[in-house]
Order: structure tokens, then C-alpha cells, then sequence
């Protein structure tokens, strides 16, 4: 498991391509996150994301390991930028490998959906009308919701 927090762009494709070359992989599977150009119709200048460090990692590591306890998973990585980040921007990378892919599309998935609701990040979108913080959203909760029922 890596979990990294960083203010710098960083590369989802150099990522994969470095868990493809190791041992017993038979499947990588990854999700990217951008920044919108456009949020509830305005187009946004900016966003700027917040974290709670050592909280983050924590939270991050926890969702992490609950993944791991349902499917066999050979390495993960969380990749979440924070600071001031424009349009198109890459935000998260959550990139999964394993042998066999159904493990990596359902870890990855798991962990997109609880990173969205679980881990302390605070996301504030800055348009030309205004500036607000984002709350959680009704469809990653049900998201949420589903996975529960796996327990």
C-alpha cells in the first residue's frame, strides 16, 4: 500500500506502467479524478483542496485495508493532490493491481467510493460569482451505502 498527499501533478500512467512490470500481475486497473471545468453551471476558475495531515493517511489507510480484507489485491496505490488546482487538473489516482482483474476493478471502485465520502479532504470551487465549499453528495452516500451491504 502507498498513500501519497501532494501539492505537485503527478503521472497515473508512469504509475501503472511501474505496477504492470511486477511480479504475479494480471490486472491493473486505475480511476483518475479531474477538476471540472464547470460546477453547477459556473465555470470555475479554480479549486482549492484542504487536508487534515496524518488524519488523511489514516482514514486513507483504513479504507485501504477494509479493500484488502474483501478482495485479494497484490499492491495499491491512493495518489490525492491538495492546494490550488485548476480546471482539468489531475485530483486522485487510485490505482489497483492483482491478479485477476475482477479483484482490481472491485477494489478500485471500493476505494474511489469510501475515499469520497470517509477520507478528510475539504474542496472549495472558486468561480467568478463566488466561492464555495463542496458538500457531500447524495449519490456518493448511496454509493457508500451499497458497499455496506457486502458486511
Amino acid at each position: 500500500m502507498t498513500i501519497i498527499i501532494q501539492e505537485n501533478v503527478f503521472s497515473i500512467s508512469k504509475i501503472i506502467s511501474e505496477l504492470s512490470k511486477k511480479d504475479n500481475v494480471g490486472a491493473v486497473v486505475s480511476f483518475s479524478g479531474y477538476v471540472r471545468e464547470f460546477s453547477k453551471e459556473k465555470k470555475l476558475k479554480f479549486m482549492e483542496i484542504e487536508h487534515y495531515p496524518g488524519m488523511t493517511e489514516k482514514s486513507l489507510e483504513s479504507i485501504e485495508k477494509k479493500a484488502r480484507n474483501q478482495w485479494d489485491v497484490n499492491e495499491t496505490i491512493i495518489v490525492h493532490r491538495v492546494g490550488k488546482l485548476l480546471p482539468k487538473d489531475i485530483i486522485v489516482g487510485v490505482i489497483v493491481s492483482s491478479k485477476h482483474r475482477t479483484n482490481a476493478f472491485k477494489a478500485c471502485e471500493f476505494i474511489i467510493d469510501f475515499l469520497k465520502t470517509d477520507a478528510p479532504f475539504w474542496k472549495k470551487e472558486i468561480s467568478d460569482e463566488d466561492k464555495v465549499w463542496v458538500s457531500e453528495r447524495q449519490e456518493d452516500i448511496k454509493k457508500k451505502t451499497n458497499w455496506n451491504k457486502l458486511d
